[in-house]
């Protein structure tokens, strides 16, 4: 009875390693992938969605800097423009604009020069300088406007064109393992995903910046009008 157990487990041991060294019933170990290779298996449209993502940084941070930059509020502008027009020095009112040299400054640079002139036309002069710099302000932000909308598109078309490969392939190989399509069909979306990412980064910081942009055109139409109190009551009665 012993000897037979003991036959039994020496066959079974046996027969066991022969299946190993076979392979046909040990599952294959799981190759790891960075995330670089990861990425590459996007596809051809994955590498203008990388380009668009890059442009997108550089387009916010670019514009980000510039709009902080140009809208920096100096609280005492006004106060010194007011003393120098009291004093009946403008060119010191002038040089005080030019001292600051942001947005809000050069908006009211543009009241100084056109004082003597009716109200309506320092207050029409100055809002025009107003839209100049808020045209500045917007140059390249259509350029995010459009990334959004295109990098997701670019992302579908790439994801549209790899199951169109996959089907083909099918097609000629007749090979319809759940294997080989969904290996194929996840690295497809890979390139959907991506424009997804670059889209919402775009769209993200389009509405920061506009947000930025619509905080000044509120903070130069208060400028506005303190300026044209300043000249109607010189001494603030």
């Amino acid at each position: 009875m012993i000897g037979f157990f003991l036959q039994t487990t020496v066959v079974d041991t046996v027969a066991q390693a022969v299946t190993n060294a076979n392979g046909t019933n040990t599952p294959a170990p799981a190759e790891g992938i960075s995330v670089l290779e990861f990425i590459l298996k996007g596809g051809f449209f994955l590498i203008p969605i990388i380009i668009l993502m890059f442009y997108t940084i550089y387009l916010i941070v670019e514009r980000y800097l510039y709009i902080s930059k140009t809208t920096k509020n100096d609280d005492f502008l006004l106060k010194e423009v007011r003393t120098h027009l009291n004093g009946g020095n403008m060119n010191l009112a002038i040089g005080a604009a030019d001292r600051v040299n942001n947005a809000t400054a050069r908006v009211v640079k543009e009241g100084i020069l056109t004082i003597g002139r009716p109200i309506s036309e320092i207050e029409s002069n100055m809002e025009r300088m107003a839209q100049i710099e808020l045209g500045e302000m917007e140059r390249k932000m259509g350029q995010l406007g459009l990334i959004a909308g295109m990098a997701p598109t670019l992302g579908f078309v790439g994801t549209i064109a790899g199951v169109i490969k996959i089907f083909y392939s099918i097609s000629i190989t007749e090979n319809i393992s759940i294997g080989n399509i969904s290996g194929g069909l996840y690295e497809k979306m890979i390139s959907s995903g991506a424009g997804l990412i670059v889209g919402l980064i775009a769209y993200a910081g389009y509405h920061l910046l506009n947000g930025k942009i619509d905080h000044f055109m509120l903070n130069v139409q208060k400028q506005v009008l303190e300026f044209v109190n300043i000249i109607q009551r010189p001494n603030g009665n």
